[in-house]
């Protein structure tokens, strides 16, 4: 696996480096010693899925504040989608900057999320798979969020959402 910092703090690039053979393709996705030896110590304690079905779904931009806060693992399984890593750490040197990043099966790339760093994704073709592993396990009544085009971040989406839950549409505008 091949790691690359982004121009956030512990927000990183993961790229498989699939083997090839007459077969087709085989490749680690995650293996916690290659990220503790890249300086990133991960090991997942749950994996999710997220299923979507129309182009243009948004879901984000969501966190756990401490000391509920998880640190993500998410690849794009099947679709297109572009993802982005907000910085909410309070007293962070890129505390209100986005990095994003075009997650696709094509492209084999993963993005690995700190905590107090939320998370949002606009998916760009239909029926869009995210896989997300996560550690430490969700607990549920700590989920927290920030609007989407919240003027405080100024996210250049690719285009704006069809689809989007009331939830993320109303989360208030951003006070830290």
């Amino acid at each position: 696996m091949r790691f690359t910092e982004t121009e956030i703090p512990g927000v990183v690039l993961v790229e498989g480096e699939p083997r090839w053979d007459e077969r087709g393709s085989f490749q680690r996705l995650h293996c916690p010693a290659e990220f503790a030896d890249a300086g990133h110590p991960f090991t997942p304690a749950q994996t999710s899925l997220s299923h979507n079905t129309r182009p243009g779904t948004l879901r984000g931009m969501h966190y756990q504040p401490a000391p509920h806060g998880e640190t993500k693992l998410v690849r794009c399984v099947r679709g297109r989608m572009f993802d982005v890593a907000l910085d909410l750490r309070p007293g962070s040197p890129t505390h209100r900057r986005w990095t994003a990043e075009e997650l696709s099966p094509g492209n084999g790339r993963a993005l690995l999320i700190p905590e107090g760093v939320a998370h949002g994704f606009l998916t760009l073709e239909p029926d869009t798979d995210v896989l997300y592993q996560i550690s430490p396990m969700f607990e549920p009544g700590h989920e927290a969020g920030v609007r989407w085009d919240d003027p405080a971040f100024g996210i250049d989406w690719p285009a704006p959402p069809e689809v989007i839950s009331a939830r993320d549409a109303d989360y208030p505008d951003y006070q830290g």
